[in-house]
């Protein structure tokens, strides 16, 4: 029997073939942590106030939660990070500004075919996009890693998820990725290693892999793996990186303990209905629903692709009246891109407000916050009760596409009627 990726990535790592279920204990490549940092310091104050990083070259601190600082509190959490990075002698630091963490890693570089990436934010699985065994952990774990640079995985049973055939227009990966966990359920990969096959995969430009692996955590999965082809070769040559694969893509005999297959041109415009990401439904069921905010941005659905086409549908015209069109960019490189080809000033003309490049409205904590009884249409990956600051709204989940064309007719619209 052959193996699977994680099997062969974390075999690699080890020396030896493994088992599904094996315990394995490995040292991750990096490992990310945002302005949770200034927590975790705390907890590593409680064991030794001048306790010393094991390896300062392998942590990446991204501030993007909520910046600029919201608060004293905020402003003081930020400080405490940046003396702790000079006196730890960290270089993978990123200050305001310069964007998400699930977007600015791999554009700094650190996600690479066969590498491993724990980060103190559940949707680190998003390197998954780059062949990269990304997972989250805990701020207790993030401390523990940050002392002795080990810890332990189980080997994962892994699923395999075959895409057939090509998106119709105003369809997009969001869809997909949607449509894929109202099918499974929020808990039907749990600790399950998920995989994307088939032809399809060449339809599927790294923007698109960012979105699905993103929100692999969303069914439970521990990694959302898309293989080491020639989309992600040509993505690092494009920016000048050396494309290197240490363990090839999984056996044509590895074993899954499920098999879907998805054909894309059946894929239709849907949302997730609160309170849970698994509650699907097509736009067209619930076409005409009204919402006071809509939401453009965060790690899911914050890249240039996304601004792009959120342009194409509003240039030279006005988003409705009554309703407000937040839009952020995932970086600040995205935010020079989308500056320089007139994306953002399309979007500032056509009534939208553009925020800097960070998380932003997305968890609830800064900018954005919805008030009682209001609703959100976004293009984010959770839409818990709560998540949006107030318990009391409501956040329906879409792509890009639909958000666009929904804040341009004032309700939930079909994007297919406007492109």
């Amino acid at each position: 029997m052959g193996e699977t990726f994680v099997q062969k990535a974390f075999g690699n790592r080890i020396g030896k073939k493994l088992k599904v279920n094996e315990i394995v204990f490995l040292e991750p490549d990096y490992i990310l942590t945002h302005d949770n940092t200034a927590a975790i310091i705390k907890k590593l104050d409680e064991v030794k106030s001048d306790i010393k990083v094991k390896y300062p070259d392998r942590l990446v601190i991204i501030l993007d939660h909520v910046i600029p600082a919201s608060s004293e509190k905020t402003a003081l959490n930020h400080k405490e990070i940046r003396e702790f990075v000079k006196k730890q002698g960290i270089k993978n630091f990123y200050d305001i500004g310069r964007g998400i963490c699930h977007q600015v890693l791999p554009e700094e570089g650190f996600a690479k075919p066969a590498g491993i990436v724990v980060g103190s934010d559940s949707h680190t699985c998003t390197y998954g996009a780059f062949s990269c065994l990304g997972t989250g952990i805990d701020r207790t774990e993030a401390a523990g890693l940050w002392i002795t640079g080990q810890t332990w995985f189980k080997v994962p049973e892994s699923f395999k998820i075959s895409l057939k055939g090509k998106f119709r227009k105003g369809v997009s990966a969001k869809d997909l990725i949607l449509t894929i966990i109202g099918d499974l359920g929020a808990d039907g990969a749990n600790y399950v290693s998920v995989e994307f096959h088939g032809d399809s995969l060449q339809h599927l430009d790294i923007d698109s892999r960012m979105t699905i692996a993103n929100m692999g955590v969303e069914m439970g999965a521990k990694f959302a793996l898309f293989p080491p082809d020639d989309i992600l070769k040509n993505h690092f040559k494009s920016r000048g990186w050396d494309f290197s694969i240490p363990v090839a893509w999984s056996d044509k005999d590895a074993e899954y303990s499920l098999i879907k297959e998805y054909e894309l041109s059946e894929i239709v415009p849907c949302v997730s209905k609160p309170h849970a990401v698994d509650k699907y439904s097509s736009v067209k069921d619930l076409q005409g629903l009204f919402f006071e905010q809509y939401l453009i941005g965060t790690c899911t659905n914050g890249r240039i692709s996304d601004i792009e086409v959120t342009s194409k549908i509003l240039k030279g015209k006005k988003i409705s009246a009554n309703v407000r069109l937040l839009v952020l960019p995932a970086s600040s490189e995205i935010y020079s891109e989308a500056s320089r080809a007139g994306f953002l000033a399309d979007l500032a003309e056509a009534g939208a407000t553009i925020l800097p490049p960070g998380c932003g409205p997305c968890l609830g904590a800064h900018q954005g916050v919805l008030a009682p009884g209001e609703k959100c249409l976004s293009t984010a990956n959770r839409n818990f009760k709560g998540r949006m600051g107030c318990k009391d709204s409501e956040i329906y989940l879409a792509s890009s596409e639909t958000v666009a064309a929904s804040a341009l007719k004032g309700v939930l619209t079909d994007p297919r009627e406007v492109l």
